[in-house]
């Protein structure tokens, strides 16, 4: 899958988890996920989170250092006055990197971060084992090599390189960002480098650094990559409010959350996770409202409400154990079932071991025998795909049913 393509998902609710791809029906759910992002020309740290990019770089290059330094090559006196009054994220969070320190003297640690391939390796199953069995205590015999390589490893994802208008290179695909510390791998980054995005998978460190506030430092780093690779945005992953271990994703600003319903960014305010503290799916009505930023437009179209779930103690989906296509489901922000019904799916690729065909040869369907709405036929799970995706994405993708 192109980095692309993938960013067109990851804006319309989609997420992945190793080579699976999945959307949640945010309407339908008990824990309602929604899509977070943060501006980083926009993102000002906080007083906590600074102090932690400052009590870890003074802890790498440690009291000797700093004095001896200062010594052999002073700041002027406005470099000097620049750095006690400004906070600059990206200087500051390279600060204690090796290679932006002048020696001699020797720091109290070496730092080196590096953006690996993310390929599996022993060194970094080892900091994987250690996390997960120690910071997440899931029992040691859950843990496996393979399970590492399948959920943190070898991404869907193409990698590309694209120049950007400065000249500068910007690497797309899926990275692993790898944290050493006196040569000793302590933590890792799982992102998704894309074309508008650095979206975070998954952040893992060694139980010997937990002290420093890894999470934190994971974090603000990303968000600094975002900045200085030309991505603007991070993509903290989904935020689900009534999960106390992802209230931290608020402590980042200014947020954005999509709305299922048309795929717009809507401004994280007091007001907006005030209606969170209600149950159920937040609906985004047509409503002015000066919180909604339309992506095309960037223009205020909307507000937002709780949405009444009971419908009667009853589901839309309670189906009894029968077939319901997603057309026919509440999933938000599908497009028009008239534009989806009256797709052109005949030409749609299909893989197979003998190569590629078109879906009518393959399928051999003929279209006035089939429910495309209702029925589970090939036609009608083209339409759910289509409908998932989105029709634009459509010509992108080719139907691989190899293994089936």
């Amino acid at each position: 899958m192109s980095p692309s393509c993938y960013q067109v998902l990851v804006d319309r609710s989609w997420r992945r988890s190793g080579t699976l791809l999945y959307r949640p029906n945010q309407r339908d759910a008990c824990c309602p996920h929604y899509t977070l992002r943060i501006d980083s020309t926009r993102f000002r740290p906080t007083r906590d989170q600074r102090q932690a990019i400052n009590r870890f770089n003074r802890f790498v290059i440690g009291d000797a250092y700093a004095k001896e330094a200062a010594r052999r090559h002073p700041k002027s006196r406005e470099q000097a006055r620049k750095r006690d009054t400004e906070f600059n994220l990206t200087e500051r969070i390279h600060e204690s990197e090796s290679e932006s320190l002048k020696q001699p003297p020797e720091p109290a640690h070496s730092l080196d971060v590096t953006l690996e391939l993310d390929d599996f390796t022993e060194e970094k199953y080892v900091v994987y084992e250690n996390y997960q069995r120690i910071v997440h205590q899931e029992p040691k015999e859950d843990i496996s090599r393979s399970g590492f390589a399948k959920f943190l490893c070898n991404s869907p994802l193409k990698r590309e390189t694209l120049t950007m208008s400065d000249g500068r290179e910007k690497r797309l695909g899926s990275y692993h960002q790898c944290y050493r510390l006196d040569g000793r791998l302590v933590a890792i980054g799982v992102l998704d480098l894309l074309p508008h995005a650095v979206s975070a998978v998954y952040f893992l460190y060694h139980e010997s650094i937990h002290n420093w506030s890894p999470g934190k430092l994971g974090a603000l780093r990303e968000i600094a990559l975002a900045l200085e690779g030309g991505y603007r945005w991070w993509y903290p992953g989904f935020y689900i409010h009534t999960c106390p271990k992802m209230r931290y994703k608020m402590d980042y600003s200014p947020q954005q959350i999509l709305n299922p319903d048309n795929m717009e960014w809507v401004e994280v305010s007091d007001e907006v996770l005030a209606k969170f503290d209600g149950h159920g799916y937040l609906n985004f009505s047509s409503a002015g409202n000066n919180q909604v930023t339309n992506l095309k437009q960037n223009q205020a179209d909307g507000s937002m409400d709780i949405e009444d779930e009971s419908n009667n103690g009853e589901s839309n989906n309670d189906s009894n154990g029968e077939y319901i296509s997603l057309l026919d489901s509440n999933m938000p922000g599908l497009p028009p079932i008239d534009d989806i019904v009256s797709y052109d799916y005949d030409n749609i690729p299909v893989r197979l071991r003998a190569g590629i065909f078109p879906a009518v040869d393959v399928f051999q369907w003929q279209t006035e025998d089939e429910d495309i709405r209702h029925g589970p036929g090939p036609r009608g799970q083209l339409a759910q795909m289509a409908a998932a995706t989105g029709l634009d994405l459509m010509p992108q993708l080719c139907l691989d049913i190899r293994r089936a």
